[in-house]
């Protein structure tokens, strides 16, 4: 059986080795990927001495919970093999103990009816300001994503699962958010990132830039970006902070601070074109460095994006930053933040993010990662150690409600997405449980009477879950049998790199595996967002600003107005 340490160096060589394979292609884009040549090989479009070429990795493989796992025709990690997993016959995530099915008696479904029919009459509107707004991103947690979290979630506390409610999912008011694109019928990050955070619409690729914007094209960045509801919050004399799973420079997170026309350029990348450079238009971590020396934390990953390559990696040995310039923003941030007098910490391991004391800290940054951080089921395989997201959002707080002026924090559970794409359904939604823990410490530490909570996501994914599965049905777990005779999982996507023909036996397959991979329906080296709506779960002052069906964009409106900042103030000094 593969050994711990063999699945670290694995894990790390699946993050940071490239193995070039040399062929060039036309249509390479950085930042797109596609399978290799085996099944534990994929590919991604990365810059090679300026020019897009094909970059090969090999995947590392988390340790299967059994003695003798297999791994599965086309597949890349062993798995476990098992017998037919179903409500009669338990899970793992009970200990294998038959779930409790429907304890209620018809008097107790009636009379919780009529229990939620009072709460909802006595609900009120809470109109007070908020001194705090917290926003969650679960990035690509659409509407199936959240109720394949929620029973999964359920049954990991022994339960059948359906009936468990998520943290947000006590929060009063909801809508439901659409979130195309300007050019695009389904978005991406970049652009709904610029309409949650900033309150404008624009194109596909495009952060911080107004709808004006065309992606790769610097001239169009003048006199077209916007601000975002960090800035807003900042101008007001609150504290801000940022709280993510993925790069600190990825898209969701650089709308809050970057104006640009590609979330491609993280670094100077040379794709950048020379007319750039001429407009002032700088890439995404330096536009961080010098723009937001006034945001007190910074959680995440991408150390990689800061560090020149000639800096070598703090917790890697071999691996190096990505900066043609050859600057080092982190230490010269460190370096700024003495200058200016300031209570700082840079921390990149979990050792020493748990022996920051926020009372005596104002302003740090952790970058965990030299690129994303680890999913959750994987950080115990991280080498220096990294905190949860539920860890980095309750020192974030922390340190931010230092200032009696308030503070707006933003946190993004981001690799839900990442998961999504690597058609990976029970890593996704073990990701989603980890954000509702987050959100439930957000919850623990506040007060509804002074802190809006909006928990969203910036879009869907084609993740599916049906096949009618009996109550208590492992989430991940086998329903009937298909026309063709074979099993099937709940849990499927309309399209992605499960893809195989003829249609696998997965019978002694052990589905609920956080490496299986569903099946779908088309095949692509990558799975796809979904274009459905998603929703907008809100709590505190102004909550029930959310309400019906908006256009994206609306959220940093609605969150502004009741904190009292940026453009509507005027009903700040009166009753609402």
């Amino acid at each position: 059986m593969t050994t711990l340490s063999t699945l670290v160096i694995l894990f790390t060589c699946f993050l940071e080795c490239s193995y070039v394979d040399g062929k060039v292609i036309q249509d390479c884009i950085p930042g797109e990927s596609r399978p290799g040549s085996s099944p534990c090989e994929h590919c991604s479009c990365m810059e090679e001495n300026g020019t897009p070429t094909w970059k090969c990795y090999l995947q590392g493989c988390p340790a299967p919970p059994c003695e003798n796992p297999v791994v599965p025709e086309g597949e890349c990690c062993p798995i476990c093999k098992t017998t037919p997993i179903s409500a009669e016959h338990g899970s793992f995530m009970n200990g294998g103990q038959k779930p409790p099915v429907d304890t209620m008696s018809p008097e107790d479904w009636w009379n919780s009816g009529q229990e939620a029919l009072t709460r909802a009459l006595n609900l009120e509107r809470n109109t007070n300001v908020a001194k705090n707004t917290i926003l969650f991103i679960g990035d690509g947690m659409g509407p199936t994503t959240v109720t394949a979290g929620r029973i999964y979630k359920g049954q990991l506390a022994g339960n059948t699962g359906e009936e468990y409610v998520l943290s947000w999912e006590t929060f009063p008011h909801m809508a439901l958010s659409k979130t195309y694109a300007t050019d695009r019928q389904g978005s991406d990050s970049a652009a709904t990132a610029t309409a949650y955070l900033c309150g404008h619409k624009t194109a596909n690729g495009i952060l911080g830039v107004n709808s004006n914007g065309r992606r790769s094209d610097c001239s169009t960045v003048p006199g077209n970006e916007v601000s975002s509801i960090l800035n807003w919050a900042e101008a007001a004399g609150k504290s801000t902070g940022i709280v993510t799973t993925t790069r600190v420079t990825h898209a969701s997170p650089s709308a809050l601070y970057a104006n640009i026309v590609s979330r491609s350029w993280e670094h100077d990348t040379s794709r950048m074109p020379a007319e750039c450079d001429v407009l002032g238009v700088e890439d995404i971590a330096l536009q961080l460095y010098n723009k937001g020396e006034n945001i007190s934390v910074v959680f995440g990953g991408g150390r990689q994006k800061f560090q020149g390559r000639g800096t070598e990696d703090v917790e890697i040995p071999g691996s190096f930053g990505q900066r043609n310039d050859e600057r080092n923003l982190i230490q010269e941030w460190q370096d700024d933040m003495v200058d200016m007098g300031r209570s700082h910490a840079f921390v990149w391991n979990e050792d020493q993010f748990n022996n920051l004391d926020p009372a005596n800290v104002d302003y740090v940054w952790g970058l965990f990662e030299r690129s994303h951080m680890q999913y959750e089921y994987a950080r115990e395989l991280d080498l220096g150690g990294e905190p949860s997201i539920a860890e980095m959002t309750r020192k974030a707080i922390q340190i931010l409600q230092k200032n009696a002026n308030g503070y707006f924090l933003f946190v993004e559970g981001g690799r839900i997405d990442h998961a999504h794409h690597g058609g990976r359904a029970n890593n996704a939604v073990n990701d989603t449980s980890a954000l509702a823990d987050a959100v439930q410490v957000a919850i623990d530490i506040t007060s509804d009477s002074d802190t809006l909570i909006v928990v969203t996501a910036d879009h869907s994914h084609t993740l599916a879950l049906g096949g009618y599965p009996s109550r208590g049905n492992p989430i991940g777990g086998k329903v009937g049998s298909a026309s063709d005779g074979l099993r099937y999982t709940s849990m499927t996507y309309g399209n992605g790199p499960g893809y195989r023909e003829p249609r696998p036996d997965i019978e002694d397959v052990d589905t609920e595996d956080m490496s299986y991979q569903q099946q779908t329906a088309v095949p692509l080296g990558s799975e796809t967002h979904g274009s459905e709506d998603v929703a907008i779960y809100a709590r505190g002052p102004m909550a029930h600003l959310f309400h019906g069906v908006q256009e994206q964009h609306y959220i940093p409106h609605a969150m502004a107005y009741a904190a009292c900042i940026g453009a509507n103030t005027a009903h700040c000094n009166s009753t609402p």
